[in-house]
């Protein structure tokens, strides 16, 4: 009987060091799970930390230099402001031209518009929009022919009908009367550059291929013995047409790539206010 007894406390001893063994694993594993979640707080603490510190100036240049030069650039991708791009892209000169002055109109106007957008009663806002941009496009005007005569020859009236860019006139009905100055300022620089580097790249095409120049330095694979002769066709108009085209295809192709949105439908079109086609469903 006492044999059986201690066999029992014997039992009953080993019995409770498993159990304790067993709490001990479960406590190991909950601290474990505790620093774990502890750790992954304190990393996401940091991440916030870091993320309050960035310079929410610096976010919203990136935001609107990729919308402006590629998600929403307004000739490759809104087609605004034709008219210049196929008329002045016969030389890369002339484009950066045409594109420095219409961003320095663009950054400007937006920057005044959006200081006035309280100010300015809603019914003739469009005719004070234009004589806002009129004001700037007069300065610059005088400017490029102050400084750079050759210049202003060279794009001729094609630098006065920045008053009617639709670029122009479309940021500011868009975007410039509804945000803050920073802001408007800031969208006017992004597409400005995104219409700089549209007609930049026309106008290094056009000019390589149609005069065997690039800012009127000859190219040695071009003209007298090289490997092919300048073509004409690509200084004229269709040619201009032509390399528009493809440019366009290029950069929607970019964006089913890089799965950019694409418009479909008037959307948030800077021109959709003053467009025809705004009542019809937008262009197709």
């Amino acid at each position: 009987m006492a044999k059986k007894t201690i066999s029992m406390g014997r039992g009953s001893s080993a019995e409770k060091s498993r159990e304790t063994e067993e709490k001990k694993s479960v406590c190991i594993v909950e601290v474990e799970d505790a620093e774990a979640s502890s750790a992954n707080k304190t990393s996401a603490a940091t991440a916030k930390r870091s993320g309050k510190k960035q310079n929410p100036a610096l976010n919203e240049f990136k935001g609107a230099m990729k919308r402006g030069v590629i998600t929403e650039n307004p000739v490759l991708r809104l087609v605004l402001g034709t008219c210049p791009t196929l008329a002045v892209t016969t030389g890369a000169a002339n484009a950066i031209g045409m594109g420095v002055a219409a961003t320095l109109v663009l950054m400007c106007s937006n920057l005044v518009i959006s200081l006035l957008r309280n100010v300015i009663p809603d019914k003739v806002r469009i005719p004070a929009y234009i004589t806002i941009i009129a004001g700037f496009v007069t300065i610059v005007q005088m400017l490029v022919k102050a400084f750079t005569p050759a210049l202003d020859q060279s794009l001729g009236i094609y630098l006065q009908l920045i008053v009617v860019n639709c670029i122009i006139l479309g940021r500011a009905e868009m975007y410039a009367s509804k945000n803050k100055p920073f802001l408007s300022l800031l969208d006017g620089f992004a597409m400005g550059v995104g219409f700089t580097a549209a007609l930049l790249c026309m106008g290094i095409i056009r000019e390589a291929l149609g005069a065997g120049t690039i800012f009127g330095i000859p190219l040695p694979l071009l003209g007298e013995g090289g490997i092919m002769q300048p073509i004409l066709f690509f200084s004229l108009a269709p040619g201009g047409f032509f390399v528009f085209g493809l440019l366009i295809a290029a950069a929607n192709k970019l964006s089913k790539k890089k799965n950019l949105p694409v418009r479909n439908g008037c959307g948030d079109c800077p021109a959709a206010s003053t467009c025809s086609m705004s009542g019809k469903g937008g262009c197709k």
